[in-house]
């Protein structure tokens, strides 16, 4: 069978493909492994990313996202070449239209080069999406209803708050922060607590099995290896789920005036929809445990995490995927 749409989550930190009738086909880690001296591509997802940390000098394990947005041009299209060929068959002959996510607060700079890219890595029509709307589609919203709701999309590079109302979104903050600096608040927790030297996956590891946006009175813990910084030596330590709340506070604590923010910049009316109904949490950062308990004590509004909370935003590209020609005339032709 031919496929001739595809739906690509473009995330940071992982990239999923969905397919109309197949579902979620590929969710692999968006890094590239190259061969520096003549930057030959070597390996593309979780390939690369279990090379990191073991390879010579001369292979490199990139991410060519930064903030949700692209970093590396040329290693972007050669990433995306091989999600599109690995989706639609190495033999298929008809060139796919792809949905594509985008954050909200992309510039149009930035948006061209995403949609450059998806077309020389193999796109027949690419259509990019901003993320909250893709997240709420996902999520179950009605985007279309005149009443307000308010998502919050967690991802590795971008933290999103939009309301959105009538099929867009009326008002929207975008933070460059997100799960990659929790891994990043973890290491320096570690780093300044213990005097311990641990490289990123162990921090994923650690915000995976012990992370927690609360601290509670059943901690979970988790033993730790890595680097003693005084004696040079391995050292083992165990960290607590609380200890991990601490780390992450400060970046949960900027993500909540955010989302404050946007209560500022909305419309009463949609304030009041909002309050009554909640917030919706989406994005791999919102199965950071009592994340939901940790908005609703902050900002006084009910909070709930979405369905699959992961795969929202590839679910949205396969909604739209699936009308198409009704996005066409709505939705896709808003910027």
């Amino acid at each position: 069978m031919f496929t001739r749409k595809i739906g690509i989550d473009l995330g940071t930190a992982n990239t999923v493909v969905f397919i109309p009738g197949r579902g979620f086909i590929i969710n692999e880690p968006t890094i590239v492994s190259l061969n520096v001296p003549d930057n030959t591509v070597l390996a593309v997802g979780k390939e690369a990313k279990d090379m990191i940390g073991r390879t010579p000098a001369d292979i490199v394990a990139y991410q060519p996202l930064k903030d949700g947005v692209i970093a590396d041009y040329y290693i972007t299209k050669a990433m995306l070449k091989y999600f599109i060929s690995k989706a639609i068959g190495q033999f298929n002959l008809f060139k796919p239209d792809v949905v594509i996510s985008v954050p909200a607060g992309i510039t149009q700079t930035e948006r061209r080069a995403v949609d450059n890219a998806a077309s020389e890595a193999g796109a027949k029509k690419t259509y990019v999406v901003r993320e909250p709307i893709l997240a709420a589609l996902g999520a179950g919203i009605s985007i279309n209803s005149h009443s307000g709701n308010m998502i919050i999309n967690i991802g590795g590079g971008t933290f999103e708050t939009a309301v959105i109302s009538l099929g867009g979104i009326v008002s929207w903050t975008s933070l460059r922060v997100a799960g990659n600096k929790f891994d990043q608040a973890i290491i320096d927790y570690i780093k300044k607590k213990y005097s311990l030297s641990i490289g990123e996956r162990t921090a994923e590891l650690i915000k995976i099995e012990a992370g927690s946006a609360l601290p509670t009175r059943i901690k979970l813990n988790f033993q730790v290896r890595g680097r003693d910084l005084v004696g040079g030596l391995p050292k083992d330590i165990t960290i607590s789920s609380n200890e991990v709340a601490e780390a992450l506070n400060p970046h949960l604590m900027d993500m909540a005036a955010s989302v404050q923010n946007v209560f500022n910049e909305t419309p009463p009316e949609l304030v009041a929809d909002v309050m009554s109904k909640g917030i919706i949490i989406s994005g791999g950062g919102a199965q950071l445990r009592h994340i939901d308990e940790f908005f609703k004590r902050i900002l006084g509004v009910p909070a709930y995490i979405a369905e699959n909370p992961l795969f929202c935003v590839a679910n949205g590209t396969g909604l739209i995927l699936n009308h198409l020609d009704v996005y066409k005339r709505t939705l896709l032709n808003k910027r």
